[in-house]
């Protein structure tokens, strides 16, 4: 992340973009090289939002995604577009999933190849049906995936044009129209592999797999079809390198990027605006500009024009956790290696059952007694984030995600039910492992144990996230809506667009709103 910032200066400017997020920071490159005046205001010392690196651990030098830590959803034309020297790592293996059958530990491992995968369904379950279902359930995802992802960075299509492109009416059904839990229960008969399945569904969103919301539904859309094939892929260096790869990129073109200054209101007639901001040194000062973007949520936008707030709840579900250790521990189920079971995505008391009732406690104001995550292990695809040293002593990263862990949870006393629910997380971990987690840990300068956890409170108070909400507000369908404009980044102000995760089609590390609101006030200079 990048410290050594411009100073704001006086305007006016074509556009003003207010947080230097990963969005923000996609727009303001896209606009610069298109010959625009651009300034972006960040509150914090540095940019990049939530897509971070840091080195949280005193005296470590391990340098971590400390709070989004994998891409999926950027398209490969904004990175072509914008010239971005950034790379992008797959996962040698897709999950791995421990549980204990006939009192013996064992589990699912999935990739490595067809074939690998195929023995690894009938290890678990001693045939090929779940396997078969699991093909034929994930052509039809990757079906839609291909179809809807290019859509992406285009206008908003409406409800019956992205239907015709998907051209599948039973995978518009099952991924649109009904609950995604009734596919699952339609394809696969084991607990454990519809508990995989369904945890696309739930990352950051507090749902049951039959809500009639559909939330779930939206969640698992997005989970799936990134890139078109739905593949989760290692930033190399950290998310800090590709939103430090997006600023040099803005600056480069000519974007203005000013850190330490607070947008506290923007004023607008429509046609031109004024964006008042409190500078480091504690003054507050004004710029003029045709367009301001605003990379933040709704709730902030509104607060930011004085307008009402938006009527829907933002809250967070999601318990995040970093950690360094010096080896991987070894695993109760001896058949499969650490190194290939941390690759990938280790699901964590995430049966179909036990999702529900995690799901069903949280719901009733109660931690779940079982609380489900996934980990996995950045450092065995990109050693790069750590320093030569650890490399050499064998030390991994774990970046651990719970569910169903809504904000409300810890209201009462954020810092002790955070400590809770850390230890009883880990505890479903270590019913997995040969030796315990603790055993494994580094510790920093200070002699404390390498581990930092973040609640959606915590989230809410660093990075201003409504709730702790990673995605802003409840995902959006990638189609036209009343209300929602050409592009999906539109406000009732003709020149003030929202660019961050909570404009339609946002959330996730994708750009896609940083991109979209930039073409729309390309659109709006032409006009």
């Amino acid at each position: 992340m990048r410290t050594h910032e411009a100073r704001a200066t006086h305007g006016p400017y074509d556009a003003v973009i207010v947080g230097g997020g990963h969005n923000g920071l996609v727009a303001a490159a896209y606009l610069a090289r298109a010959g625009r005046s651009v300034l972006v205001l960040e509150r914090l010392e540095h940019t990049g939002g939530a897509a971070v690196s840091t080195r949280p651990f005193p005296g470590v030098d391990a340098r971590l995604s400390r709070y989004s830590y994998l891409v999926s959803l950027l398209p490969r034309k904004i990175v072509q577009d914008l010239g971005l020297s950034v790379r992008l790592r797959p996962r040698t293996v897709s999950s791995y999933t421990p549980t204990e059958r006939d009192g013996r530990p064992t589990g699912l491992l999935v990739g490595g190849g067809e074939e690998r995968t195929r023995a690894g369904f009938a290890r678990l379950t001693g045939s090929d049906r779940e396997w078969r279902a699991w093909r034929r359930f994930y052509g039809m995802t990757g079906h839609v995936a291909r179809r809807v992802f290019p859509t992406l960075t285009e206008p908003l299509p409406s409800r019956e044009e992205l239907r015709r492109r998907v051209d599948d009416e039973d995978a518009w059904r099952m991924l649109f129209e009904e609950p995604i839990g009734k596919a699952i229960e339609d394809f696969f008969a084991d607990d454990l592999v519809r508990g995989v399945v369904l945890t696309d569904a739930l990352i950051g969103t507090f749902a049951d797999a039959h809500d009639v919301s559909l939330a779930q539904n939206r969640c698992f859309l997005y989970h799936v079809i990134g890139g078109g094939t739905g593949a989760w892929d290692v930033p190399v260096g950290g998310m800090g390198a590709l939103t430090d790869a997006l600023a040099d990129a803005a600056r480069a073109a000519g974007a203005r990027i000013a850190t330490g200054h607070e947008v506290l209101r923007v004023a607008t007639d429509g046609r031109d605006a004024e964006v008042a901001h409190r500078t480091p040194e504690g003054a507050e000062a004004t710029v003029a500009a045709r367009y301001v973007l605003v990379n933040a949520s709704p709730h902030t936008l509104a607060a930011l024009t004085g307008d009402a707030p938006p009527p829907e709840p933002a809250e967070g579900a999601q318990l995040k956790v970093n950690m360094l250790l010096t080896r991987l521990p070894r695993l109760r189920d001896s058949a499969v290696d650490p190194r290939e079971a941390f690759a990938g995505t280790f699901h964590i008391a995430e049966g179909y059952g036990q999702l529900a009732a995690a799901h069903a406690q949280a719901a009733a104001g109660e931690l779940p007694a079982a609380p489900p995550s996934e980990i996995y292990c950045h450092s065995l695809t990109d050693p790069t984030i750590l320093g030569p040293d650890l490399v050499a002593r064998g030390h991994h990263t774990l970046t651990l995600f719970g569910l169903h862990t809504p904000a409300r949870l810890f209201a009462r006393d954020n810092d002790a039910v955070r400590e809770e629910l850390l230890a009883s997380t880990l505890a479903q971990l270590d019913a997995h492992l040969a030796e315990p987690l603790a055993d494994c840990l580094a510790t920093d300068a200070e002699g404390r144990p390498c581990i930092e956890a973040k609640t959606p409170l915590d989230l809410e108070r660093d990075l201003r996230m409504p709730g702790g909400n990673i995605f802003h507000r409840p995902l959006s369908w990638p189609y036209a809506t009343e209300g929602t404009g050409r592009w999906g980044v539109e406000t009732r102000h003709a020149n003030v667009l929202l660019c961050g995760a909570g404009a339609v089609r946002g959330g996730g590390v994708s750009g896609v709103p940083g991109h979209n609101a930039a073409m729309a006030v390309l659109e709006g200079h032409r006009g």
